[in-house]
């Protein structure tokens, strides 16, 4: 069985479409894959309530307990490593990671930006976007790298910026395009590795 392993920090919208995509794609019979836990920073963090509620492993790891980030870090890479992840999928996990974290995970740890990267890596990306009078936006699925939103791309969606758009009108719209790619990009790759 392949397992995955969601870091969230918030609501876990896009950990909801990756479990819903699993179940309604039946990727535990068609890939030997399931989503074996979801894992966040906070312990307010609203997915965990979603990931318990469908009966998936929930477990807390809150950097504030911490000194460092490294020793945030090791905290977490063991209890990532409790699941024995073939993939680790960050959704809405809102820390910058270690690079020896990223080097103990390589080519199996997955991102979504919501921008159409290299464009706007970071945060207020939306924004950014309004600002720098850009036509089109998007997501972007990518592997992590030690270099913040420049791993490989895996999958993008664009969405049209449309006169009177905010930054919070347009990432409601590109939020509805990443919870479609993710599950996909997800489903593309443990295919091909099977």
């Amino acid at each position: 069985m392949k397992n995955i392993v969601i870091l969230i920090s918030g609501g876990g919208s896009n950990m909801a479409a990756i479990v819903r995509a699993a179940r309604r794609d039946g990727w535990n019979e068609r890939l030997g894959t399931r989503v074996a836990a979801v894992i966040s920073n906070r312990a307010d963090a609203g997915g965990l309530t979603l990931a318990r509620e469908r009966g998936i492993a929930t477990v807390v790891v809150d950097h504030k307990a911490f000194g460092s980030r490294e020793a945030f870090d090791n905290a977490l890479k063991a209890e990532i490593d409790a699941f024995e992840p073939t993939l680790v999928v960050l959704a809405g996990f809102m820390r910058i990671l270690t690079p020896a974290f990223v080097a103990h995970f390589e080519g199996r740890l997955l991102n979504i930006h919501p921008s159409l990267l290299p464009a706007f890596p970071g945060l207020h990306t939306h924004q950014r976007a309004l600002d720098a009078g850009c036509q089109v936006v998007g997501a972007t699925v990518h592997r992590v790298t030690p270099d913040l939103d420049h791993g490989p791309i895996l999958a993008q969606a664009a969405v049209p910026v449309l006169p009177g758009d905010s930054a919070e009108s347009l990432a409601a719209r590109v939020l509805t395009q990443e919870h479609r790619i993710y599950p996909q990009a997800i489903a593309r790759l443990l295919a091909s590795h099977s």
